[in-house]
């Protein structure tokens, strides 16, 4: 029989264990870990402290103490992740979003002040977390998120009705050279694949191994999905409007001078918090 143990102490076990290596925020992960074990929202830990775990409840929870220590990220075991402090579910067919994507968030809100009612699309839209941050801050906008994935497709739009957003936000699947007829969009986000092809496999183990690759993948030099993506945009944005992409680091000048063949007129740049150029906007050359 296994021994007694309170949650408090299996938080404090579990941190400790999962330390070593890539794992920075043990604690965090330990305590999503066992909240996502006992079915409870992981606030509730504090005041579940001294609440003694089942041996099904401690079994359940090495389990997923198991998956971590093998590097699969605490968001792909508990299938959700918290992204502009909303939750989104997440599935093996969308890539896991990160703090780095709230940067096209931010440059997109704005960017949007003073225009009413905007329309916004998002190109690749995978979990729908970048349209349905903005639509959560913006509660007069409107927008389509479009995936080529139907899986992805899926999980966007049953985020949008966990949400309460479902009314504001449609997801389509179609490719981006399809969705570009549609046109008059005051604002398009995305997050396209921008990994060459030859530098996957030499990611950490959280996103080589769990990440779609088809989210990943930007050909061989990384840039393939800007080909595509800049005259999308251009077709899709009304006057006035804007793109805001995001780009790997060291990327900034090629993207800009794909964009720049497009018509498309570099605005603005945004830093992540490690000082890397991660979000690019444009407009097209009549607008300001």
């Amino acid at each position: 029989m296994s021994e007694s143990v309170t949650v408090a102490q299996a938080l404090t076990r579990a941190s400790g264990g999962l330390a070593p290596g890539s794992i920075t925020i043990a604690r965090l992960d330990a305590r999503l870990l066992l909240a996502h074990a006992l079915g409870v929202p992981p606030e509730r830990m504090i005041s579940l402290g001294a609440q003694p775990l089942s041996e099904a409840e401690q079994s359940v929870f090495r389990d997923l103490l198991r998956r971590r220590r093998a590097g699969e990220p605490t968001s792909r075991i508990i299938g959700r992740r918290e992204f502009w402090s909303l939750d989104f579910e997440i599935t093996p067919d969308v890539l896991d979003p990160r703090p780095d994507s709230e940067t096209i968030v931010e440059a997109a809100l704005a960017k949007l002040q003073g225009r009413a009612a905007p329309r916004i699309a998002d190109l690749g839209a995978g979990s729908g977390c970048l349209l349905l941050a903005l639509l959560a801050e913006r509660k007069d906008a409107t927008g389509v998120g479009v995936d080529i994935s139907a899986a992805a497709c899926r999980v966007a739009a049953g985020n949008a009705r966990r949400l309460g957003l479902c009314g504001r936000a449609a997801f389509v699947c179609m490719d981006w050279n399809s969705a570009a007829s549609a046109g008059g969009f005051d604002a398009v986000v995305s997050n396209p694949p921008y990994i060459a092809d030859g530098v996957i496999d030499t990611l950490a183990p959280e996103v080589a191994r769990h990440d779609p690759r088809g989210a990943l993948s930007g050909g061989a030099d990384g840039l393939d999905a800007y080909r595509r993506l800049a005259p999308a945009i251009a077709a899709l944005l009304r006057p006035g409007g804007f793109g805001a992409v995001e780009i790997g680091a060291g990327q900034r000048p090629a993207v800009e001078r794909i964009f720049a063949a497009q018509g498309l007129t570099f605005r603005k740049a945004r830093r992540d918090l490690a000082g890397i150029d991660r979000c690019l906007v444009f407009t097209s050359e009549s607008s300001t």
